[in-house]
């Protein structure tokens, strides 16, 4: 035995080289010297292949410490996998060195690299061939002479099996065992991208036996959760709920793949955001009360750590549009209390923000707005010492119905009357939440009086863009800066006079990247708050499309801010 090791151990070094070679098969002569030695290749991979089968894994090493490469570069190589009876030996030879019980993360990462070597020969080459009596056995069955398409039909009789074991119930005696259920999962990792085990992954991923303990195996989870992300695999979203459900680590990598999308894009926009949330399947799955909160609580998180993010404010609104919409198609008849959702807010705030009067005139939206406000206001301060949790918890309820502190303030900016306190407090906390009781209040002194400025400019026959800087205090240091550039953008969309001033007030507030962008972020949000809420004139709207090109013009001059 050790005499044939050595010899195979040398033909290792002749083979790499051939395969060297081989890799550059663009020539007649390389093609034709691959023709002529293939048969001796797939000899000695039989012979390498009944070594394997007796060794375990850190012999095989040590025997054939070049075996990795010899079997990555074959496995590579189309000229030589274009040949079943090479596809077939490679597969043995790759499938003798997965540990069923790997003992350290040697072994874990040995069998990671088999399965994806696996994987790729799997995707890429149909298994359409006469003998595939090793991974029949894997999955519990016979070796046999079988004819083509012989996995369709394994696959078949397993998900029948596991439809049968459904309908046992608590009769254990007709399951599945645990071991054959982890045995069968592991089997499938290197699989999963293949059409024709679909229904076999689906079927697993929906199956629950009695076990109280998991008994799928994690790196089936993985897999399917990573060739869901990468496009590798299509499941209906009940069975993507369903692993979720039952694997959270494959839930959190999804958000934060998200994030990690959005952080990847440097033209952040609503409408791409809105994409990424949607394909997610995100909303869709939240409709189940505990993918919801634990993807809140990731949102809630991102918040922390990013002290508000922009993006993430915006990824959670948008979550929450198409969250609210898939709630309404599925939950005809609401399957889960509102209270499942959101299990610390008050039913009453909860069942306020979600009603939202769709094409409502401006002045039918002034009582809820301060019916809201001092519900919140009544949370974040009076219930409490009004510590900044209290206050943070508040406020990120609010945050995921975002379109509320838009609608407040453009009450603000279009009331003929003084703006009241309840309004001036919801806009405060909504761009503050971190203020105390008293900075809030200088807040809304503030805010108070740019309203009663720009109410003062609304009927005059010319407006100028440093008239309309200086009355909302954009000319002095201090003050809350972001909030009166939002207030003053308001006021022009709404304001016709305003409309001829908008493009020069424009250029003198982006004078920075930075601000240039918060104004886009405003703007489109805008946009998609009339879109969703039916509301917004013509005009306004034709305003604020023009400015948001504009900008996007001075941000993305290359491409004409497309």
């Amino acid at each position: 035995m050790a005499q044939i090791s050595a010899d195979l151990s040398s033909d290792c070094q002749f083979w790499i080289k051939k395969l060297s070679q081989w890799a550059q098969a663009s020539t007649l002569e390389t093609r034709q010297d691959l023709c002529l030695h293939l048969p001796q290749f797939q000899g000695f991979l039989r012979q390498l292949y009944e070594a394997l089968k007796a060794m375990d894994s850190k012999t095989v090493i040590e025997k054939f410490p070049t075996i990795g490469q010899l079997l990555t570069k074959s496995c590579w190589n189309p000229f030589i996998l274009a040949y079943d009876e090479s596809q077939k030996i490679l597969i043995w030879c790759l499938c003798s060195l997965i540990n069923k019980e790997p003992l350290n993360s040697a072994e874990s990462k040995l069998n990671s690299w088999a399965r994806g070597l696996l994987s790729h020969m799997l995707s890429a080459f149909r298994l359409n061939i006469q003998e595939v009596g090793l991974f029949t056995r894997g999955l519990g069955y016979a070796p046999t002479d079988c004819y083509p398409g012989l996995l369709k039909n394994v696959v078949l009789s397993l998900v029948t099996e596991l439809r049968e074991n459904h309908r046992n119930g608590f009769n254990t005696q007709g399951r599945m065992s645990p071991e054959r259920m982890k045995s069968l999962s592991q089997v499938c990792v290197p699989l999963i991208a293949l059409p024709d085990f679909e229904p076999l992954v689906k079927a697993l991923l929906t199956y629950h036996g009695c076990d109280p303990q998991e008994v799928l195996c994690p790196e089936f989870l993985d897999a399917v959760n990573e060739a869901f992300l990468m496009k590798k695999i299509s499941l209906p979203t009940s069975t993507i709920v369903c692993l979720w459900l039952r694997h959270l680590p494959s839930l959190e990598a999804t958000v934060l793949h998200l994030f990690k999308k959005l952080a990847s894009s440097e033209k952040r926009c609503m409408k791409r955001i809105e994409g990424f949330v949607r394909d997610s399947l995100l909303p869709e799955a939240a409709c189940h009360p505990a993918v919801f909160r634990i993807v809140d609580e990731i949102f809630r998180s991102a918040l922390l750590e990013t002290d508000g993010a922009p993006e993430i404010l915006a990824t959670l609104q948008v979550f929450m549009w198409c969250f609210v919409e898939a709630l309404e198609k599925e939950n005809k008849q609401l399957k889960f209390p509102l209270q499942a959702y959101f299990p610390y807010a008050s039913p009453a705030l909860i069942m306020m923000l979600l009603q939202r009067p769709k094409g409502a005139p401006q002045a039918q939206w002034l009582q809820p707005l301060k019916q809201l406000s001092d519900q919140l206001r009544e949370a974040a301060e009076e219930q409490s010492d009004g510590s900044w949790r209290t206050a943070f918890e508040s406020w990120f309820l609010l945050v995921h119905f975002g379109e509320w502190a838009g609608l407040a303030a453009e009450q603000l900016v279009r009331s003929e009357a003084e703006p009241p306190e309840a309004l001036l407090w919801l806009i405060s906390f909504s761009y503050s939440p971190e203020a105390g009781r008293q900075q809030r209040a200088q807040t809304m002194v503030e805010l108070g009086a740019v309203c009663h400025r720009l109410r003062g400019l609304r009927g005059a026959a010319l407006l100028s863009a440093r008239e309309l800087q200086a009355a909302v205090g954009l000319d002095r240091p201090g003050g809350p800066r972001q909030l009166s550039c939002h207030l003053l953008l308001l006021f022009l969309l709404w304001t016709p006079r305003g409309h001829t001033a908008a493009a020069e007030v424009i250029t003198l507030l982006s004078q920075t990247e930075e601000v240039s962008r918060d104004l886009m972020d405003f703007l489109e949000q805008t946009l998609c708050r009339w879109d969703h809420l039916c509301m917004g004139a013509s005009a306004p709207r034709e305003l604020a499309r023009s400015l948001l090109t504009e900008l996007r013009r001075q941000t993305w001059p290359e491409d004409g801010g497309a």
